[in-house]
């Protein structure tokens, strides 16, 4: 499996698979909000152990989210911070830009269209450049990022032809994700990042959306300060990706 399934126990709904491609290392995302019940989560594990995975990985989980996760064995991999941006028609009706992005974006403007099949080439090229090893998207990881909410939206950056940048926004009732921002190293600090984040915040408004959320590595300075210019609020508990080692001589965990 290269691609993310959904997987169902009961009342409790899962997507799973590889992470970004590594058939060593499992992909485990519980549906937002709704925490699965500790024995599906080991029952996913010993299937998981089973397929021939050596770790699983979790999506980032809110402290609420975490806690029957932990209960069976899981540990903190990596926290992220978690930022929101309550939307109304008067806050995003017009671009927010920085004074360092307006000076350069002047020179060189980017302009923004739908993303189509023959950009995902482009768009993982810049992918690869803005993110490390770790985070990078292959196909099968924008292909899920598109499809993680009911409605979503992909939107390319181009310069002079060229694509530079891109976002995958989605909503799932009055919550809207920014689910993916990267923009090409040459790019950055052109505005480019405004744009895509403006676009985003303007589309979520007009499908209803009360508010938007977004999550990013602790170290990644520059883009915290990007979305709080742009109104987005730091969230006091953040999100955390846990992670789990699936040995397999382990003994099967009793059911509680």
């Amino acid at each position: 499996m290269t691609r993310l399934d959904t997987a169902q126990w009961g009342a409790d709904r899962l997507r799973v698979g590889p992470w970004r491609g590594d058939h060593r290392i499992a992909y485990l995302a519980p549906t937002p909000g709704n925490p699965p019940d500790p024995s599906t989560i080991r029952e996913c594990v010993a299937g998981l152990r089973r397929d021939g995975y050596v770790s699983v990985l979790t999506s980032a989980l809110s402290p609420s989210e975490q806690r029957p996760f932990l209960g069976c064995g899981f540990s903190v991999h990596e926290h992220l911070h978690l930022l929101r941006h309550p939307l109304d028609r008067s806050s995003t009706a017009s671009p927010a830009a920085t004074s360092a992005d307006t000076a350069t974006a002047d020179r060189e403007p980017a302009t923004t269209r739908r993303g189509k099949r023959r950009d995902r080439d482009a768009v993982l090229e810049v992918d690869h450049l803005a993110f490390s090893p770790f985070w990078r998207f292959d196909r099968a990881g924008l292909d899920d990022a598109r499809n993680a909410t009911p409605v979503s939206r992909f939107r390319v950056a181009v310069s002079d032809g060229t694509v530079v940048g891109y976002a995958v926004t989605g909503r799932a009732g009055p919550i809207s994700y920014l689910q993916r921002l990267a923009v090409h190293p040459e790019a950055q600090r052109r505005g480019v990042a405004t744009l895509l984040v403006n676009d985003a915040l303007r589309w979520a408004t007009r499908r209803g959306a009360r508010t938007m959320l977004v999550n990013t590595q602790e170290q990644n300075h520059p883009a915290v300060a990007l979305y709080e210019r742009l109104g987005f609020l730091l969230e006091p508990d953040g999100l955390d990706v846990l992670e789990r080692d699936l040995p397999e001589d382990e003994s099967p965990e009793p059911a509680s």
